[in-house]
This record gives structure tokens, C-alpha cells and sequence, in this order.
């Protein structure tokens, strides 16, 4: 059983169904006091959790409708306190190294896995952005100029990407990303929410191919945080 801690972006198909099917027997097994897999390292470090086990859930399943499958199984929080366990199974960098022998001869996910610094960050930026600007020109300067090492940087995205980005903040970065599409679409973008900007920004991104959207974090996960305020009263 794992639940993975890098964006779900990174996963393959057959990785994204697999942790999709785990996180409901995890999430079954805390809620409903089942014995099987309860002592399982996985289960054990989402006990106290199960809130932000739905927002990994959800993030889940922004990543599944990005790829077009169907999604018939909802989970609902059972509290507004989004509190993440404090420890790895293996550290953000591992699991990439875990992948990539995992992807031998496989197809890889969405975002093809990192195999330096500056490919990580350029998945990474526009959510980031989403959170701070100038935490993104901080860590932009540092990977130019390769003050961080590849581990270091992989979990501080993890961690960083934990954190509830403003709408406001949002619609900075989602207006950073129309710019690679705005070629393609007549709309004014002052006149869209978040939400329909970046559902434009994902059909247009797919229909002309544009890689460095589509090899982006933000392109699934950002969608899921557009909506929070939605999500919070469902």
C-alpha cells in the first residue's frame, strides 16, 4: 500500500488508478475500524489525517479528469482541519528514484520525472506562484544558480505545495499560464473565474500540445484549489 507524497502529475496511469484504489481502502480501513492493513506504516501515518488524506484524494482526482477518466467514488472530510502527517515512508526525492526504476521500459505520467533540479522547478513553478511570488523568484534564483540540491528541493515542494494558495494569488498564476495560450483563444480572460480559465487552459494546452503546460503541476492541482471554496461547503 502507498500513498504518494510528489504531485500525482508524475505517476503513470497504472500508478494514479493503483494509489486512487489504496487511499479508499486506507481511508476505509481509519474511518471504519477495520483490522485488515490497520498496522501497515502507510495507514498508520494517516491516522489523525483523514482531512487532508481527502484533499490528496481530490488532488487525485483533478489528475484523473486531466486524463480523461471517469470518477464515480467521491470521499468527504469529516473535519475543516487539514493537518498533514509530519513523516515519509521515503523522502520526495526517493520516491522519484523509486519511479524512474519503477518506469523502466513503462510509460511515464504526465509530467515526465525530474532528473535534475531545474526540470523538477519548471514543474513546480507556476504552483508555487500560486502560493508566493517571491518565495518563486527565491527558489528560481537558487536553482539557477544551483545552491539547492536535488533532495532539499524536493521536499521543500512537497511541503510548500501543502499550503492553501489565496484565490488572489491564483489568478496571478493562472494568468501567467494563459499567456502560452492566449494565441489560441479570442475570450478575454479578465471576463472568466479561475475555474474556467484554467479548464480553457487545459483544452487548449492538449489540443496544441504545449509542453511546458502540460508538464506542469499546476495544470490538475490548481484546478482542485479554485474550487475550494466550493469544496468546503460540499
Amino acid at each position: 500500500m502507498r500513498i504518494w507524497d510528489i504531485n500525482p502529475g508524475f505517476l503513470n496511469d497504472q500508478s494514479l488508478l493503483g494509489e486512487h484504489r489504496e487511499l479508499h481502502g486506507i481511508h476505509s480501513i481509519i474511518s471504519k475500524g477495520k483490522s485488515g492493513y490497520s498496522r501497515h506504516p502507510e495507514t498508520l501515518r494517516w491516522y489523525s489525517h483523514l482531512s487532508a488524506l481527502v484533499i490528496r484524494h481530490e488532488l487525485l482526482v483533478e489528475e484523473m479528469k486531466l486524463r480523461e477518466f471517469n470518477h464515480y467514488s467521491p470521499l468527504h472530510r469529516d473535519t475543516r482541519s487539514f493537518e498533514w502527517p509530519t513523516i515519509f515512508i521515503d523522502s520526495p526525492a526517493a520516491q522519484y528514484r523509486l519511479l524512474q526504476k519503477k518506469y523502466v521500459r513503462k510509460k511515464q505520467g504526465r509530467i515526465s520525472l525530474p532528473r535534475n533540479i531545474q526540470e523538477l522547478w519548471a514543474a513546480h513553478k507556476y504552483s508555487v506562484m500560486a502560493r508566493s511570488p517571491s518565495i518563486c523568484k527565491e527558489i528560481g534564483k537558487r536553482v539557477a544558480a544551483e545552491e539547492i540540491t536535488f533532495d532539499a528541493l524536493s521536499e521543500k515542494l512537497v511541503l510548500f505545495l501543502r499550503t492553501l494558495p489565496p484565490q488572489e494569488r491564483i489568478t496571478n498564476a493562472v494568468f501567467h499560464m494563459w499567456g502560452y495560450i492566449s494565441d489560441y483563444s479570442l475570450v478575454n480572460p479578465q471576463e472568466l473565474t479561475n475555474i474556467e480559465l484554467l479548464q480553457k487552459i487545459q483544452k487548449k494546452s492538449r489540443e496544441y500540445n504545449i509542453d511546458y503546460l502540460l508538464h506542469s503541476t499546476a495544470l490538475s492541482e490548481l484546478m482542485f484549489y479554485a474550487r475550494w471554496p466550493s469544496f468546503l461547503e460540499e
